[in-house]
């Protein structure tokens, strides 16, 4: 069984129907928080219609690192409460609701010279802390095993390309990491959908009062909603002019793992100078390593999408370079991306320092404000602002999105099942009336055929952007952006006739 189609046809219909309809809500914000927002109402029952300027997952939400966190950063900083409401929501992503999309990441600190006895000690001391809260938060060890130290072997074996010299080991946790952070929002709008939500990308709000326009059209329209939720994330003071917060920017760069070895458990080596900051080097099933992240304030107007500076990548690749065999050099990244947090504003000092906590506001005006945040809590941020709408009980703790339920199909590629869990079948069979839809769209590209055909078809894409961007994730390595264009494009122009 498979979730609701978002196609192009339903998009103009049910923009059409909101005009002379009065919704219980209106959610401004297709990333996931706003999508999480707007399953959460609906889910509950109320009527519930969101709007996007651009694309689901078009803002900060597709530009993590992947991870879905335990909090055992926000213990460093002493606050315990939101370390452990982290856990629990880890939880309910890797074992309730997405479980199809989210899985157990071994991750590797090297012992090697430049982590001391004392500082391997407290890390170790931290890790065990962070395993008390997978069991507070209720995780069995069946889905995050306990950490442990590693003896040199093991952890050449987990990262080949770690540094030999002065090596005595490592300390090895678990964490979960997303699939694709832009598909856990897609599948959030979906489920959505399935509780009659009505989810219409290109469509921004030109104000808190249900103004809309259709970027397609360039028509405009008063939608009517008796609640109106800001969910657009650093942009909230578009809407909410008094909105105080402090924006961050976070960069990663991209690397073929053959570089690092093929390594099957991500590589933290400390920054040096810094207090509790660190850079990650993340594997991903496609044959690539996330290496982040930077994280620093952002001052003046905000861009759409923002790029990584050469210095913001240099810092990445020497900071990595120092746990690595053989250092790296620029002509070795393959890609890179940047990102915004919206952190909550607060007192003076660096970003890294600023709460990950969330806030929900009420402006003079009636609308709803939801602020801060990140993306692993991003369902809890949902609830708390539903509870202000209406008194029914949330249901999204056990609520399964699209794909997480069903019988896995057999016979089908790995990668499909890695991404669409038991909708793979669906996707597959896209197939079935030409089969080199089950081929790469581009040589050296991992995606199918079938993906972009999926992308346009029930994931309510509508531009090659949509598909190479946030559908597929082709864009975060240049040269499968610029192989897999023509074919993206061949996909809509089919759709389009």
């Amino acid at each position: 069984m498979t979730g609701p189609h978002l196609s192009r046809e339903r998009r103009a219909r049910e923009l059409d129907l909101l005009t002379s309809t009065v919704v219980d809500v209106l959610v401004v914000g297709g990333g996931v928080t706003g999508c999480g927002v707007a399953l959460d109402a609906a889910s509950r029952g109320l009527s519930v219609a969101l709007v996007e300027k651009s694309d689901l997952a078009h803002g900060t939400s597709r530009w993590s690192s992947k991870l879905v966190h335990g909090g055992l950063r926000y213990l460093a900083s002493g606050d315990v409460g939101l370390a452990l409401e982290s856990a629990r929501e880890r939880d309910v992503l890797l074992r309730r609701t997405a479980p199809h999309l989210v899985r157990p990441l071994p991750m590797v600190m090297a012992l090697g010279d430049d982590v001391g006895t004392a500082a391997g000690l407290l890390v170790d001391a931290a890790h065990h802390t962070g395993d008390l809260l997978r069991l507070l938060a209720g995780t069995p060890r069946s889905a995050l095993p306990r950490p442990r130290r590693l003896g040199v072997t093991e952890t050449t074996r987990l990262v080949p390309a770690v540094r030999r010299e002065g090596l005595r080991g490592g300390l090895l946790n678990w964490d979960g990491q997303l699939e694709d952070d832009a598909r856990l929002v897609v599948a959030l709008a979906r489920t959505a959908a399935s509780y009659g939500a009505r989810v219409l990308t290109r469509v921004t709000a030109l104000d808190s009062s249900g103004l809309v326009r259709d970027e397609l059209t360039g028509a405009t329209a008063q939608l009517q909603a008796r609640a109106v939720v800001n969910a657009t994330g650093v942009w909230a003071a578009t809407l909410a002019p008094a909105t105080r917060l402090r924006p961050s920017k976070g960069v990663h760069v991209v690397l073929p793992a053959a570089l690092l070895g093929n390594p099957t458990a991500s590589l933290t080596v400390a920054v040096p100078g810094e207090r509790n900051r660190y850079v990650f080097a993340l594997p991903h099933p496609d044959g690539i390593v996330h290496v982040g992240l930077t994280d620093d304030p952002v001052d003046g107007p905000l861009p759409d999408v923002l790029s990584a500076t050469e210095a913001e990548i240099s810092f990445l690749l020497d900071t990595l370079s120092r746990g690595l065999e053989r250092p790296l050099s620029r002509a070795d990244v393959i890609g890179s991306f940047a990102g915004v947090r919206p952190l909550l504003a607060g007192v003076e000092g660096r970003t890294a320092d600023l709460s990950r906590r969330h806030a929900v506001v009420q402006e003079d005006d009636g609308l709803w404000t939801v602020l801060g945040g990140k993306l692993t809590t991003y369902r809890r941020m949902a609830q708390d602002v539903v509870d202000h709408l209406t008194d029914q009980s949330c249901r999204t703790r056990d609520l399964p999105l699209v794909g997480a339920t069903g019988p896995i199909p057999r016979d089908v590629p790995a990668r499909l099942v890695r991404r669409y869990g038991s909708e793979a079948g669906a996707v597959a069979a896209l197939a079935d009336a030409d089969p080199r839809l089950l081929n790469p769209v581009a040589p050296g590209v991992p995606v199918l055929g079938v993906e972009l055909q999926w992308g346009v078809e029930a994931e309510g894409a509508l531009t090659p952007g949509d598909l190479l961007e946030r559908r597929t994730r082709l864009s975060l390595v240049d040269s499968w952006r610029q192989a897999a264009e023509p074919a993206a494009e061949a996909v809509l122009a089919q759709a389009l006739a």
